[in-house]
């Protein structure tokens, strides 16, 4: 089974998109997802690097390409009334529904005793300001940057490739159809 590393922060509108359309991409493909949230800021200031929305007139395109390309592929953009923002907050919520609806092989994630066991998990919420949360995110970060990512949302995989940008998932499709073709997962 081939892992894929799908690196995102829930402040980016193009790990939305990525999110609603990896299932998708990645239909009849044997793989593993493991989605891992990371600090975006963190990628940034490591790369000595902006954020795209701050600069007004990238932001404003950012925001009407994401609505289109969201509407191409039938996905719902709404854009939060603050943007940036910050989501931290957000991130283990993120991670725990992710994880109960994409990481239990193909368990029903509406099955009610998993439903119990997610809203136990998700209602003591680590305080996203502990020092253990953000150490956890720092760290996952730092891995990102090791492997060269520098933006989310970043797809990497066992062979060491990397790919960035919701519209690289043909290629990460068919970097996966290659490594199926050639008998291994590429690790």
């Amino acid at each position: 089974m081939q892992r894929i590393v799908f690196d995102f922060d829930v402040v980016s509108p193009y790990a939305w998109l990525a999110f609603e359309r990896l299932p998708q991409a990645l239909e009849g493909i044997s793989q593993h997802v493991e989605y891992r949230p990371l600090l975006f800021a963190g990628l940034l200031k490591a790369w000595g690097t902006r954020a795209p929305v701050d600069v007004a007139p990238r932001k404003a395109w950012i925001f009407r390409q994401c609505a289109w390309l969201a509407q191409r592929q039938g996905s719902t953009f709404a854009p939060p009334a603050l943007h940036p923002f910050n989501p931290l907050a957000l991130r283990r919520a993120v991670e725990l529904v992710m994880r109960h609806v994409w990481a239990r092989d193909g368990a029903d994630p509406n099955d009610a005793d998993a439903l119990r066991t997610l809203a136990a998990a998700v209602a003591p919420l680590r305080d996203p300001n502990a020092d253990a949360v953000k150490a956890e995110l720092r760290e996952r970060t730092e891995d990102a940057v090791r492997a060269g990512v520098f933006g989310v949302p970043s797809f990497r995989l066992d062979d060491g490739q990397a790919f960035w940008g919701q519209d690289s998932l043909d290629m990460v499709v068919d970097a996966l159809r290659t490594q199926a073709a050639r008998g291994g997962s590429g690790a």
